[in-house]
């Protein structure tokens, strides 16, 4: 087959663009009702169709006025109103492949109306099909760039409304923690998160970034009883998180330890008391950060999962590091040194005193024999320098603070 003049395509591409630049706004009408019949998104939002219909017209006006001029579709922008149309789909949560959909049918529209056209308008078959094999080309390359340029503004419009939410959820999460008065049902739109039942605060954080923190907090809040856990990143290695319990709380998180034992060996969990309101989701999430500042004080390895109420007392007494060091060494004299033999003497006391005095107590928690349990206690009390009779509330504390706490409030050997 003989190769076809270009000019004769060219000359009738322009003859085209011109007929439909002349009846643009009719094409743009049509292919409007086209779109609605194909994407119901758009159907019940009267500003969505207005932009689309804008959309549609500044397109087909732009892309028939290039071929019309025989200019470079490299050159083509996207319209203002595709941007806009792009900004409102990214703003009611449509997605990406919905709005890129428009492009599509778009595409397939004009396809169809040239093809009428063509045969309408052109005798010449082989000038028809260089024509339209011309101006499909250039359609579909305008259409390759125009939709880069316009999924490129949804996704920037989408990270600007994700950045303001974040920043908004933040600044009420930062006033409820200070204690400052808020709209409560502001707030509770904003964090999609209620604020009226009991709160309870937690945080989680790992030693390396390869944890889905994200992820083990949501598993918090479920454990704990909520549907759903408002979590907050506290930097790239630690959340805080909070669910909102309107039925019984859990009392005890081994459950939860020992599921999440085998998933990951690098994470910490630390949990606060239940609190009504706003003011427990303040007081809750307090307590989970001083909880956090024992395990890290302990040295404990991971995995952990800590309530506060198991570290209240430690908690208190540890405010003070110093003080706390120095009450230790006070109440247990040369048993206060971190050394193997101390530390089991350490740890049958406590037990007996746990026990409140029951020698056969104190020897099943620890797994050894009762006599073995009172040789020990002896020790400890000859290294106290003075009976376990003497000050034993204030015994008690500091074997439980050194127990919790271990060298941080230890003499070295």
């Amino acid at each position: 087959m003989e190769a076809l003049e270009p000019a004769h395509s060219v000359a009738a591409g322009k003859g085209i663009a011109a007929y439909f630049l002349a009846n643009v706004s009719s094409l743009a009408d049509d292919m409007l009702r086209y779109l609605i019949e194909r994407v119901p998104e758009v159907g019940g939002d009267a500003e969505l169709r207005g932009l689309t219909l804008g959309s549609c017209s500044s397109n087909l006006e732009a892309v028939l006025s290039m071929v019309r001029h025989g200019i470079d579709v490299a050159a083509a922008e996207a319209p203002v109103t595709a941007l806009e149309h792009a900004r409102a789909m990214a703003s009611r949560g449509h997605s990406v492949d919905v709005m890129l959909r428009f492009y599509r049918l778009g595409h397939e529209f004009f396809t169809e109306k040239l093809s009428e056209l063509l045969t309408e308008s052109v005798d010449d078959p082989a000038v028809a099909l260089r024509t339209f094999i011309d101006l499909e080309r250039y359609g579909f390359r305008y259409i390759d760039r125009i939709s880069s340029l316009v999924a490129a503004e949804y996704v920037a419009e989408l990270d600007r409304r994700q950045n303001r939410a974040r920043v908004e959820r933040a600044d009420v999460v930062r006033a409820l923690l200070a204690g400052e008065r808020v709209d409560l049902p502001r707030a509770e739109r904003v964090l999609g998160h209620r604020l009226t039942g009991r709160q309870v605060g937690f945080v989680c954080w790992a030693d390396d970034r390869g944890v889905d923190l994200e992820g083990y907090a949501r598993q918090v809040g479920r454990f704990l009883g909520a549907g759903h856990a408002l979590v907050v990143a506290d930097g790239p290695l630690a959340v805080w998180g909070w669910a909102s319990i309107t039925g019984e709380v859990r009392t005890s998180l081994t459950g939860m330890a020992t599921e999440l034992a085998g998933e990951s060996e690098n994470l910490h969990i630390a949990v606060g008391s239940p609190h009504s309101g706003a003011a427990g989701f303040r007081t809750s999430h307090l307590e989970a950060v001083r909880t956090r500042r024992v395990i890290e004080l302990s040295g404990r390895p991971a995995p952990s999962i800590t309530q506060f109420n198991d570290v209240a007392l430690v908690d208190a007494i540890s405010r003070d590091l110093d003080a706390a060091r120095a009450f230790v060494a006070a109440q247990l004299g040369a048993l206060a040194q971190d050394d193997a033999k101390e530390r089991g003497e350490r740890a049958a006391l406590l037990a007996v005193l746990d026990a409140q005095g029951s020698l056969a107590t104190a020897a099943r928690v620890l797994g050894i024999h009762r006599n073995t349990v009172l040789q020990r206690v002896r020790r400890a009390e000859e290294r106290r320098g003075r009976p376990a009779t003497v000050k034993t509330a204030e015994l008690h504390a500091a074997l439980l603070v050194s127990d919790v706490l271990g060298a941080s409030v230890l003499r070295e050997s």
